[in-house]
């Protein structure tokens, strides 16, 4: 079985892609290859999935065995309705023989399997799991994208207190955009006081790989 690192975020539109783009890019550089999964992808419309031919196409540059995958191997369950899985299948259930038959494929190519998660940890897959569920069920360490906007400090420790709460290893990464200049006096030195390590996505994502691997 591959190392999994499920990425999930405190949040929608928090750059959870972008990280998996980079944490892909940083395993290939150190010759470890990598696959990656969207298990769900909502917003899916006219054969475009935003976020799955980003994978698609990093994944099929960065690994030569991944040559032969298509669209649905890297997102095996996908919706045109951008919301909530839950509430874009209309309350389906996940149908979860079918992600375990796409982790085992994807397995076979790859050391290090990237699992991109949907929204926030508590985002409803369906009537009955969130987010975080799927993190336990396909037994994947946690990396936690944050933002470093004003309130990251709630939303990050309510997100990593989540984790903890269901004894999930996880580790906390803030991707800071341009507009985020002010972090370093508004938000960053309560992280600092309160020995919370603050990895930044763009400027550490080796170190975060590094961590993350080697997770037991």
């Amino acid at each position: 079985m591959a190392k999994r690192i499920f990425v999930t975020a405190v949040n929608t539109d928090i750059g959870k892609t972008f990280t998996t783009l980079k944490l892909l890019e940083q395993y290939a550089k150190e010759e470890i290859r990598v696959c990656a999964i969207k298990l769900v992808e909502t917003g899916v419309r006219d054969g475009v999935y935003p976020d799955g031919d980003l994978l698609l196409k990093k994944v099929k540059e960065l690994n030569p065995e991944a040559a032969d995958l298509n669209i649905e191997d890297i997102v095996p369950i996908s919706y045109e309705l951008p919301a909530a899985p839950y509430i874009a299948s209309r309350g389906k259930a996940l149908d979860f023989e079918l992600l375990n038959r796409a982790i085992d494929k994807l397995e076979k190519l790859c050391d290090v399997l990237i699992i991109e998660g949907v929204g926030g940890l508590f985002v409803p897959v369906d009537a009955n799991f969130m987010m975080i569920d799927l993190i336990l069920f396909f037994n994947a360490k946690a990396l936690l994208v944050t933002h470093c906007s004003l309130g990251c400090i709630n939303d990050s420790l309510l997100s990593l207190k989540a984790l903890q709460n269901r004894n999930i290893d996880a580790v906390m990464a803030f991707n800071c955009r341009e507009e985020n200049n002010d972090f370093a006096i508004h938000s960053e030195p309560f992280f600092i006081h309160k020995n919370i390590e603050v990895l930044k996505v763009q400027e550490e994502i080796e170190t975060i790989c590094d961590v993350l691997y080697n997770l037991d």
